[in-house]
Formats: structure tokens, sequence, C-alpha cells
């Protein structure tokens, strides 16, 4: 039996990309996204590879009333909801004095709220049900802050802290629903073509930059098999575990580096930039899964194999340890 998943954000980048995976399973669809060309295609992607049905809401997750009527109206038309992925977000690349009040709020209520939003939404039905699964998108930057990036930081944390609190909870009231976050690495999303900026280049993921369908696999995956929590790619590892033993290092570090390495060497000019902030950066024009990066992106990462392969690489790991140790013993004997 086919399942009915909800993906905010569905309209573009890794939304776009895991609402393609979840349609070529067959699974019930429905898109959640505040831009009508994008949601449009979307559809039709989706359509074409073999989506049971799929609807659409043109809807932004930041109003919390629209997105439960959203839901409902999922549940009324499905039976249920089985999975429900938060995706959906903005930014604002710029140092923290160079953001107004105002954009930290907006930052903060689709990033942070919004994935609240959802996740009651969603929990409304599922804790009826007994089941379901819940999936935060989420960022090596829910525990490390980086420079221009703050409000998009703040808000990751938020959210990571928000599941934690979260989780306990389910498992005391309603073990049958579960939580996961899936914490990405960088993306090539259209974002870095559409992101609020105040910087002299063109903003862009730093390096190395992964494709949005190896992020869908890993959301997916992350549906189906209910982890705490799953870290794709080295650079995500490599950053958590940086934040916990030397993380001076790392404000150094990003303060040489930082600023660089999130802009290209071409120019923009502001005056012709338009953002997503306020309003779809895919209203009027579909952007699609990929951004501009598609030549620097990577379709694999050994450690998200390794992530989702656990029992096999213990497996591994085991055998070879007692090979090891075995053979250790015999020269001493």
């Amino acid at each position: 039996m086919s399942q009915t998943v909800v993906v905010t954000g569905a309209s573009a980048g890794v939304g776009r990309a895991v609402a393609r995976r979840y349609a070529a399973r067959g699974a019930r669809l429905a898109l959640i996204a505040r831009g009508a060309a994008g949601l449009d295609a979307a559809a039709r992607d989706c359509r074409g590879l073999g989506a049971a049905d799929v609807r659409c809401y043109q809807v932004d997750v930041a109003d919390a009333g629209a997105v439960q009527q959203a839901a409902d109206d999922v549940v009324h038309h499905f039976g249920g909801i089985d999975v429900w992925i938060n995706n959906a977000m903005v930014s604002v690349f710029a140092p923290a004095w160079e953001i107004p009040a105002a954009e930290f709020r907006r930052v903060t209520e689709v990033n942070y709220l919004g994935t609240v939003h959802g996740t009651l939404a969603a929990l409304r039905h599922m804790r009826a049900a007994g089941r379901g699964a819940i999936v935060q998108v989420g960022s090596a930057l829910a525990y490390r802050g980086i420079p221009l990036q703050s409000a998009y930081c703040a808000s990751k944390h938020a959210v990571q802290g928000f599941n934690d609190s979260l989780r306990a909870e389910l498992l005391h009231d309603c073990p049958g629903v579960k939580l996961s976050m899936v914490q990405l690495p960088a993306v090539n999303t259209p974002q870095f073509s559409w992101v609020r900026t105040r910087l002299p280049r063109h903003p862009q993921p730093v390096p190395p930059i992964f494709a949005p369908e190896l992020a869908a696999r890993a959301v997916a995956w992350v549906a189906d098999h209910g982890p705490r929590e799953l870290n794709v790619g080295g650079p995500t590892w490599r950053a958590r575990l940086g934040n916990i033993l030397f993380p001076g290092l790392l404000d150094r570090g990003l303060a040489r580096g930082g600023y660089d390495s999130q802009q290209t060497d071409t120019p923009i000019d502001p005056a012709t930039w338009r953002d997503n902030l306020d309003r779809p950066g895919d209203d009027e024009q579909d952007r699609g899964a990929e951004g501009v990066f598609a030549d620097q992106a990577r379709q694999r990462s050994a450690a998200l194999w390794i992530g989702t392969h656990k029992p096999a690489v213990a497996a591994v790991t085991g055998t070879v340890l007692a090979m090891a140790a075995t053979g250790l013993l015999r020269r001493l004997r």
C-alpha cells in the first residue's frame, strides 16, 4: 500500500528532490510551498514519475493556521499521513549587524516556527492514529554556526532543541510516532541564487557540495527506518566533531576563510538581485531541484553509506578485529 507523504518546501531544492523520490515509489503526495510555478512543475514531475496522487498547497509555513488546514485536507482526501517532512527554509547572507530585526524574525518564522507548525499539524493526526514518521531537514549548521548566516544557523539550532524535547515526549506518550532529523552538508539548490544577500559576490554553499538527490536518499531512508538522527556526508561529521574538540580553532578558521568560501568570484548587482525572503522565488518561473553548482555537486557519500549500513559496517569491523586478534595471538605463541 502506498504511503501518504507531506513535503514542505517541495517546489525546489531538497524538497523537490524528496518529492520526486517518493513519487518514484508510487506515494500519495501533498506538496506544500509558496511558489505557484514551482509547485505546478513539481506536481508534473511527480505525476510523471508514478505518484499515486498529488495535491498541492500554496502555503507559507510561517502561517500556522494554513499549515494545519493543509494537513486536515490531506487527511480528508487520503485518510491519514504516514510521513511528514519539514524542509521549507529561507536565509539571509550578511554579517549579523547588517541584518534588521524583521529579517531575523522572518527567517525564524519560516525555518524554526515553520518546522514547529508542520510538526504540530502532523502530530494532531499521527497521535490519534498512533503511528507516523516526522523528518526535520536540518544541517551541520544546527550544531556549528558559521559567519554570514547567523539567522539561519540560529533557526536550525532552535529546531534541534525543539526536537530533543519533543522526542522525549513522544517516547513517553506516543512511541509509535517516530521523530528524526537529517543533518545535511552543503547542497546544490537554487537557494544560493535567490537568498537575500548583502555580499558583494554571488553566494555559494561551502565546498564540498553535494547533489540534492543525495539528500533526498538520506531523507527517505530516515523516514523508513526512524533513527534519532542521520549525519549526511563527511563535512557534517567533521563540523560536529571539530566543534566538540576544538571550537575555538574553528572560530578562528571561519573568521579567516568563512567569508570567501561562501562567495564565488562573480559580482552581483544588488539592484537586480531578487530574493525569496518575503515572496517566493519560483512564483513565476520554476527553479527545479538543482542550483547553479551542478558541475561541483557530488552524487555519492561514503559517510552516508556507512551511516545507513551500520550493521554491515559493524559486522565487517568485528570480523577484521577478530582476524587481527587471532593473528596476534598466533605470533605470540
